[in-house]
């Protein structure tokens, strides 16, 4: 099981008036990450979702383990958890990069998204286009 990556640098706007990471911000990355993750494993979605296809997140969370602030270093894992019809759920894990080069686990997350179609002017469930399901099946926990 390989996790698709997403490094991050944080920066002032991200931090409150105590100095530290709002929190709403965890959720910011995990869709940054997973948008990154369509640009580079399934470019041509795009084109898809152009025509009427939509990627609507049902659930989201986090867990806070550590304070991040200004100029932290983070990695952002996410993993595939799992893929049903019309429904994908993927892990987030959160790292601090140190200076030595270890990292430090500060938060996890999660996050469930549903292909969605446009019907009649109502949305409706639609199969996980196949270019989807082969990216996905790269970073599988299964």
């Amino acid at each position: 099981m390989r996790p698709y990556e997403f490094r991050h640098t944080v920066c002032f706007q991200e931090t409150n008036l105590v100095g530290n990471v709002y929190f709403a911000n965890h959720v910011l990355w995990q869709g940054k990450c997973r948008e990154l993750f369509l640009r580079d494993y399934a470019p041509d979605l795009l084109s898809q979702l152009e025509q009427g296809l939509s990627l609507v997140t049902t659930q989201v969370s986090c867990e806070y383990y550590q304070e991040l602030f200004a100029f932290d270093e983070i990695i952002v894992r996410m993993y595939v958890a799992a893929v049903k019809q019309s429904r994908v759920t993927m892990r987030f894990e959160y790292y601090r990069l140190q200076p030595d080069g270890k990292e430090e686990l500060v938060a996890r997350g999660g996050q469930e998204i549903a292909c969605m179609r446009n019907q009649n002017g109502e949305m409706a469930a639609t199969p996980i286009p196949e270019t989807l399901v082969n990216a996905l099946s790269l970073f599988s926990l299964n």
